[in-house]
């Protein structure tokens, strides 16, 4: 007999909301540069950046276009009327302090903000300045690291043992036989596990190893700890350009102990106020002269990937777009993007990639090589690629 085929790996669940409309929170205690950030961010002053802690109360969100030379590319080859590249949704939260987890200063609000929101942009501030008061009286950036650190986790913690008790109190009086009983037992063993993953461990929920079961039962939590976090170190403009910071170092092994993998990008909030109004001439010169870039363009597409987005492109002489997807959509989730009758409705897609095309050149010379390919409901799509949707009558 043949030997039997090996079975495929089991496709991993992913943390977070089932859903393309995903969000980043900007978080951090107060007078970091949060706000600030926002506004250079997203090109507005909708956040209020003032010298004083909780200037901002109500997030503002704005959606910040995703750099993509892909995208660039496409524009200049389809020369469209319409150009519409993915977009991040970004939101500015109020500065978190120490003891927000019981109800200090805003918290509670805050916390249900932080909740609301998929991934998250810390911004620490390593940047001496008299003038912005810090809201634990000096600068010292792993401290307030551990403050955000320990605030998400007490607030998760207390949302777990509530959310456990009220599934003991149900599941006192199970027995062993139906699938509902052994489905409601293992969902009470996950979320014990979840408790003392934060509690006893001391580990964010995002860091521990679940099976793709349990991160149901843990994507029903809406844990804080849960979503990915991108480290973002705001420093003078001066450091920012030599690249150098004494801060940096401590920051840097303060996340490879607690929560090693995470990204730490650093950047001048600073500079960017200098840049943001500036042409885009003039900011390649300035940039020439100072010997450094801005790091919106790297923030931005780095708070894209942390939340496992990719993006399909449609392209014609009328528009062409980035369409935005979670890792792993299939084909017809990826068309129902565009109306949700091109899913429900579904025949195949036409799809090439990106690369492909870029290779050969145009759509012909693509189809010619045989390289365009039709691709069914199973099809998982693949980050660039080019696709037309078939739906029916």
């Amino acid at each position: 007999m043949p030997p039997k085929k090996a079975a495929a790996p089991e496709k991993k669940t992913l943390l977070g909301r089932p859903s393309n409309n995903l969000k980043i929170g900007i978080v951090g205690v107060p007078n970091v540069g949060k706000s600030s950030f926002f506004n250079v961010l997203s090109k507005t002053d909708m956040a209020i950046a003032r010298n004083y802690p909780y200037a901002t109360i109500d997030p503002e969100e704005a959606r910040i276009p995703v750099p993509d030379d892909r995208f660039d590319w496409l524009c200049e080859t389809y020369k469209p009327t319409n150009r519409i590249p993915a977009f991040l949704t970004c939101i500015d939260i109020a500065g978190l302090t120490a003891g927000a987890s019981t109800g200090a200063g805003l918290g509670n609000a805050f916390l249900s903000h932080v909740r609301a929101v998929d991934g998250i942009f810390q911004v620490i501030r390593a940047f001496d300045d008299a003038e912005v008061i810090h809201v634990e009286g000096d600068v010292n950036p792993t401290r307030d690291m551990e403050i955000i650190q320990t605030e998400l986790r007490l607030k998760d913690i207390e949302w777990v043992e509530k959310h456990l008790d009220g599934l003991k109190k149900t599941g006192r009086s199970l027995g062993s036989s139906s699938l509902a009983d052994k489905a409601r037992k293992e969902e009470i063993a996950t979320v014990e596990k979840v408790l003392k993953t934060i509690k006893d461990d001391q580990k964010d929920v995002r860091k521990a190893e679940w099976t793709n079961k349990e991160i149901d039962v843990v994507n029903g939590l809406q844990l804080l700890t849960a979503k990915s976090v991108t480290y973002l170190v705001n420093l003078s403009e001066k450091d920012y350009v030599r690249k150098k910071n004494k801060w940096l170092p401590k920051i840097k092994a303060w996340i490879d102990e607690h929560n090693p993998g995470d990204p730490l990008i650093p950047f001048s909030v600073a500079l960017e106020e200098r840049l943001v109004n500036m042409t885009d001439e003039e900011r390649k010169e300035e940039e020439t002269k100072i010997g450094a870039v801005s790091a919106l363009p790297k923030i931005t597409k780095a708070g894209y990937d942390s939340l496992e987005l990719i993006r399909y492109f449609t392209c014609g002489p009328v528009e062409v777009r980035a369409w935005t997807i979670r890792k792993g959509t299939k084909a017809p989730q990826a068309a129902g993007v565009i109306h949700s009758d091109f899913e429900n409705k579904f025949v195949c897609g036409e799809i090439m990639s990106y690369e492909d095309l870029r290779e050969y050149g145009s759509e012909a010379a693509v189809k010619a090589a045989g390289k365009l390919r039709q691709q069914g409901k199973p099809y998982e799509m693949v980050d660039g690629d080019i696709a037309y949707w078939k739906a029916g009558a």
